[in-house]
C-alpha cells in the first residue's frame, strides 16, 4: 500500500497538540543556549536513533565547533549524515560520524585523543519491554544500559574528559513494573553516583519523558509498518500513554543537557486528566487520517483475515487485546515514591532532585552483572528479577506469563 507520510500531522495526530509543547521554552531560551553552546564541542552517544537524531540536528542550529556522533547502528548513521548533508542547516566545521560501541575498548580509545568535549549527551539503550522476556536478551539489556554505561564512565574518568554529562532516562524508571524501566532507574544511579568522578566531575543531567510518538520501534512506528505491509494494527485495551514528538523529544534533551540544574533529572509539565491518550483513539485516529473506517476485532486470525476485505470497504482491521504481557501498566508517572518536582522558570519543564539509592545496592548489581558478562556465572531471568529488586527496592514486576513477542 502506497501511503503518504506526512510526519508533523501525524506528530499532532498521537500528541494532540498544534504547538510544540517545549517550543516557547526553547525559543525564549534562544540566546542563552547560543551562549553555552556556540563554538563548543559536542559527543552523542546512540546519536543516530530517533531521539538522539533529533538532539544532534537541535544542537547544530546553535553553532557548536564540533559533533563527533557515535552509534553501532551503521545503517541509521549513515542515513543520520545523509539526512543533515541534504536538509541543509547543519554546518558545522568538525562534524564526525563513527561506527562505534560505546562500550567496547575503541571507545576508550577515542575519549583519549579526542580533546575534552563540552557536552557529552548519552542516547544508547535497549529501551523495549520486550527484552526482558528471557534471561539471555536480559543479560544483553543490562550490559548495554548498565554494563557498558559503567565501563564508558570509567573512561570518561581516566581521560580526563570533565564536560557536562547528560543521559537519556524513562518515565518508567518512575516507579518501575518492568526490567527495562528498573534497568534506567539503576542507569541513573549510575550516572549521578560519585564512584566514577574525579575532582573536576561533570556535571550531570538527565531526562524522563513520554513516550516518543512514530520513534523507531515504537507502536505507532508499527502501525506506518503494518499499514504499509497490509497487516493488521493492533493495541492493548484500555491503556493511556503520554506522548511527545520526534522534535519534542530533541527540545527536552537539549534544555535538560544544556539548562537543567546539575544533579537533577527534568521532566515535561503534562496533566494526566488533559495528555493521556488512550491507545485504541490513536489507532482509530490514524486510520481516519489515511481515509480508513476501523473495524475491530478481539480475534488474531480474524484481523489477520480481514485486511482486503476490509480495504474492499474502505476500512482496516484493528485488533484490541487484553493488556496481559509481562512489565505493563496501564498508566505512566514521571516522578518515583519519594521525589517531588521543583520549579526552574521554565513554563513546559520541571526538575526532579536526584534521589539516591540505599548505599552498597548498585555495587552489589554491577558485581553479579560482570560475572554473568564475565561468564563467570550464570543465572535464569528470575534470579536476575530477583537482583534488580534488591537494587530497586520499590520495583514491583509485573510479571505475566505472556510477553510482547506472543503478540501481534
Amino acid at each position: 500500500m502506497q501511503i503518504h507520510i506526512d510526519s508533523d500531522a501525524l506528530a499532532r495526530l498521537a500528541t494532540r497538540r498544534e504547538r510544540d509543547l517545549f517550543a516557547d521554552d526553547v525559543l525564549r531560551s534562544d540566546a542563552e543556549l547560543h551562549e553555552h553552546i556556540r563554538g563548543r564541542r559536542v559527543l552523542a552517544i546512540g546519536g543516530a536513533g530517533s531521539i538522539g537524531s533529533a538532539t544532534v540536528r537541535l544542537f547544530g542550529a546553535y553553532q557548536p565547533a564540533t559533533v563527533h556522533v557515535v552509534d553501532q547502528n551503521e545503517n541509521n548513521l549513515t542515513e543520520l549524515v545523509r539526512d543533515l548533508r541534504s536538509g541543509g542547516g547543519f554546518d558545522v566545521p568538525d562534524f564526525r560520524a563513527l561506527p562505534l560501541d560505546y562500550g567496547a575498548p575503541v571507545m576508550s580509545s577515542l575519549l583519549r585523543d579526542e580533546a575534552p568535549y563540552d557536552f557529552i549527551l548519552n542516547f544508547a539503550a535497549l529501551k523495549h519491554v520486550r527484552s526482558e522476556k528471557d534471561a539471555y536478551s536480559l543479560t544483553q539489556m543490562l550490559d548495554t544500559n548498565l554494563g557498558k554505561h559503567a565501563r564508558f564512565l570509567k573512561w570518561m574518568a581516566d581521560s580526563g574528559q570533565a564536560g557536562r554529562y547528560f543521559c537519556v532516562s524513562t518515565d518508567k524508571a518512575a516507579n518501575p513494573v518492568n526490567l527495562m524501566g528498573a534497568s534506567k532507574r539503576l542507569m541513573e544511579h549510575l550516572a549521578f553516583s560519585n564512584g566514577w568522578r574525579t575532582e573536576s566531575a561533570p556535571d550531570v543531567t538527565s531526562a524522563r519523558f513520554a513516550n516518543v510518538a512514530f520513534s523507531d520501534g515504537s507502536l505507532l512506528d508499527g502501525f506506518l509498518k503494518r499499514l504499509q505491509k497490509r497487516q493488521p494494527l493492533a493495541v492493548p485495551r484500555d491503556t493511556k500513554r503520554y506522548f511527545v514528538s520526534l522534535r519534542e523529544a530533541g527540545q527536552i534533551c537539549v534544555l535538560a543537557s544544556v539548562l537543567c540544574p546539575a544533579r537533577h533529572i527534568l521532566v515535561p509539565r503534562l496533566d494526566a486528566e488533559h495528555d493521556l491518550v488512550e491507545l485504541e483513539a490513536i489507532a482509530v485516529a490514524f486510520l481516519r487520517h489515511f481515509g480508513l473506517a476501523t473495524e475491530m476485532h478481539t480475534d488474531e486470525a480474524a484481523a489477520r483475515a480481514a485486511v482486503e476485505p476490509a480495504l474492499s470497504r474502505g476500512a482496516y482491521p484493528l485488533l484490541v487485546t487484553a493488556l496481559d504481557t509481562s512489565g505493563e501498566k496501564p498508566f505512566e508517572e514521571f516522578l518515583g515514591d519519594g521525589e517531588h518536582s521543583v520549579d526552574i522558570g521554565r513554563a513546559s519543564v520541571e526538575a526532579v532532585p536526584y534521589l539516591p539509592g540505599e548505599p552498597g545496592r548498585l555495587d552489589t548489581f554491577l558485581e553479579r552483572l560482570e560475572g554473568l558478562l564475565s561468564a563467570r556465572s550464570h543465572a535464569s531471568r528470575e534470579e536476575i528479577i530477583g537482583w534488580m529488586s534488591d537494587a530497586v527496592p520499590n520495583f514491583r514486576h509485573a510479571s505475566s506469563a505472556l510477553d510482547l513477542d506472543q503478540r501481534m
